[in-house]
């Protein structure tokens, strides 16, 4: 309950404002309308009822909280500045500029306290699903009977623009059939967007859309009344700790700019500046009289949540020494999981994985490769969470042993059903939150739909792993709208998202293990639905890690072939035939073009020499492999595929070993 005098209330939701008009002000550029809007809502939340730590913003057990909608960031900078975090008054006056802690939108790992990077609309909220799902899987895992180590709410502001993305669908209605109870949305209902009211594009009736998707909805709450709200909060968090406790939406009615006379309730206010005379009139509204960015003592000491924070975390700290004491294990496990640290030894047994799927000699499909080693690392890794989006007999992200999370039952492996761009964001709130290695599958054409929630995973630099099944014309029949053409180029020039097209079952073991142990960001498994041959030996491993190797190498070598994953197949068949004509050609397998790219320069060059043409092969656009072989010839796919089974596809599309075979002859005249 709120301790703050109705009075000291209004006053601490006006700092909100005026710090957010000053710094949109001297920035001469952001979102002031949302920050003013939502200002009661944000101190009755952060004021009183958020459970944090300004002083140690990563503790375990504290609340979780996402600004779905980002653009309005000096919400949240105004409330980390005021509770106490590292975020210094210097910072809220650099707004937006250069190397500020205070950038255009709330980036995680720059601004203490901001929990994940938002600002393209509907993925926060979905974050927070991810967020909310490892908090009850997590409790379902370690706490017990007389413990609860892993008990607190997961809280988000959202907007129009937020409930008109898709996305919110996709994974609002999962968190509704998973009843993440403990997940609180506040909805900023002020029916403003860029383009005005939103009524003539955006009619829906929001809270019986949340209440078929199964959340406990909450409507028609005055948004500035903070008493209202904080009945609301209190029924929900109530509601959360019941047998058949639901997610809850907040339905806040309330006025964009709210304070700004002239401007409020209009979309003036929403990205722009007020300008002078708007800021002098609210200052005057509100009874603001202070110098920009100057709280005055009773209201930053109203706000500051140092001391409470540490009451808090001490508190959990004398919890987790009882629990450590009764649990040494699960304690030991549940600190080293948070931590985001591998098991102890787990890249030497990598060692003892790659030997063993090195004897699998068989050709398979690489997918079928990839859940074999599935199946030899989950023993390795607890934390391993995987899932698809309704393919899982297709994509076989499934391993032995996993279990199916249903409602109330804890498992390690979802049914995301068809949702492939909220499965990507709901994987990057999991990463976030720590305790779970999240990794999904669906098929590569549709990665378009998790496009952008794999690019904030790789600007967040967070280990989530993707696996794309299915991945080029060799799929066959099912044409040129499942055939990825366009796909694996484009997935590569994300920058910081390392895409493996892996060979056979070592390669993809290999591509397993460099995801895994890379700790800064997010990686792609490109896999293949057709048979392949085994090519890699168990002594290349170290150099497969490296992204390209020289796969099969020849004395005095006149060119090189490079390939990747199936296409490897018809580079060795090329090698062959070039040498009964007298043609002597190294072939290099080359799975992740971007781990290659960090090795050094000697290295790079003793795989591809400077002074041997060079021809690429991948079912694929071809214009990305120019800077490997750069006038060279490369034999790829400039035009979408056709349905047909996959060996006339390669045929009739020339991605064969007698046109590699040419192209080579062509680069040797």
């Amino acid at each position: 309950m709120s301790t703050q005098t109705p009075e000291m209330s209004r006053k601490m939701a006006n700092a909100i404002r005026v710090l957010s008009i000053d710094a949109v002000e001297k920035a001469k550029s952001g979102h002031p309308g949302a920050p003013m809007g939502m200002a009661e809502i944000a101190q009755v939340l952060w004021g009183s009822h958020l459970s944090h730590n300004p002083k140690n913003p990563n503790w375990f057990n504290r609340d979780r909280f996402v600004l779905s909608n980002g653009h309005g960031s000096m919400l949240i900078y105004s409330l980390l500045h005021l509770t106490g975090y590292d975020l210094p008054m210097e910072e809220i006056k650099n707004f937006r500029q250069l190397h500020s802690k205070t950038a255009g939108h709330p980036e995680y790992g720059i601004t203490p306290g901001v929990e994940t990077t938002t600002g393209p609309l509907g993925q926060g909220i979905a974050n927070a699903v991810g967020m909310a799902l490892s908090e009850k899987l997590l409790g379902q895992e370690f706490n017990k009977p007389d413990h609860n180590i892993v008990d607190h709410f997961t809280y988000a502001f959202l907007g129009d623009g937020c409930m008109m993305e898709g996305i919110s669908h996709e994974a609002c209605a999962l968190a509704g059939t998973l009843k993440l109870s403990k997940l609180i949305a506040f909805w900023d209902d002020n029916g403003i967007s860029i383009d005005g009211h939103v009524e003539d594009w955006f009619s829906d009736d929001t809270p019986a859309r949340f209440a078929a998707y199964g959340w406990n909805v909450i409507a028609n709450v005055d948004g500035h009344d903070t008493a209202a709200i904080e009945a609301a909060l209190i029924a929900a968090q109530n509601q959360a700790k019941t047998v058949e406790g639901k997610p809850t939406l907040i339905c806040c009615k309330t006025v964009i700019g709210k304070g700004a006379p002239n401007k409020q309730g209009t979309h003036d206010v929403h990205g722009a500046a007020l300008g002078a005379d708007e800021i002098a009139a609210t200052r005057a509204a509100l009874g603001w009289t202070e110098e920009p960015f100057v709280i005055p003592a009773d209201i930053k000491a109203a706000w500051d949540g140092t001391a409470k924070g540490a009451e808090l975390e001490a508190a959990w700290d004398a919890h987790f020494a009882a629990y450590r004491a009764a649990y040494p294990a699960e304690a030991a496990e549940f600190e080293r999981r948070m931590n985001k640290q591998l098991p102890t030894g787990f890249a030497e047994k990598l060692q003892g994985v790659y030997a063993q799927i090195a004897e699998k000699t068989d050709a398979v499909a690489t997918r079928k490769a990839s859940q074999n080693a599935l199946d030899a690392l989950a023993p390795l890794l607890p934390e391993f969470f995987g899932g698809s989006a309704d393919l899982t007999g297709s994509n076989l992200t499934n391993f032995k042993g996993c279990i199916r999370v249903k409602p109330g039952v804890w498992g390690n492996h979802l049914s995301y059903g068809v949702r492939e761009f909220g499965m990507a964001a709901m994987m990057n709130g999991m990463a976030l939150y720590g305790g779970y290695l999240p990794y999904g599958g669906t098929f590569l054409t549709f990665c378009d739909y998790s496009r952008n929630a794999i690019r904030m995973a790789a600007l967040m630099k967070q280990r989530v792993i993707h696996v794309f099944t299915h991945d080029s014309i060799g799929l066959g029949e099912d044409g040129p709208t499942h055939q990825s053409i366009e796909h694996v180029p484009s997935l590569r020039i994300i920058p910081n998202l390392d895409v493996w097209r892996p060979a056979d079952g070592l390669e993809t073991a290999v591509a397993w293990g460099e995801s895994i142990l890379r700790a800064d960001g997010p990686s792609a498994l490109i896999l293949s639905r057709q048979n392949l041959p085994c090519v890699a030996q168990l002594n290349q491993a170290e150099r497969i890690a490296k992204g390209g190797y020289v796969l099969k190498d020849v004395d005095n070598a006149q060119a090189i072939i490079i390939a990747t994953g199936s296409e490897i197949e018809i580079a060795l068949k090329a090698q062959q035939q070039l040498a009964e004509q007298g043609i002597s050609v190294r072939v290099v397998s080359m799975p992740c073009t971007s781990a290659f790219d960090r090795q050094t320069p000697e290295y790079q060059n003793s795989v591809l020499p400077r002074n041997l043409p060079a021809v690429a092969i991948e079912a694929a656009q071809p214009d990305f492999w120019h800077k490997y072989v750069g006038r060279g010839a490369v034999i790829g796919m400039t035009t979408f595929g056709e349905s047909a089974p996959a060996k006339v596809l390669y045929e009739y599309f020339g991605i064969t070993a007698e046109k590699a075979v040419e192209a080579v002859k062509q680069q040797l005249a």
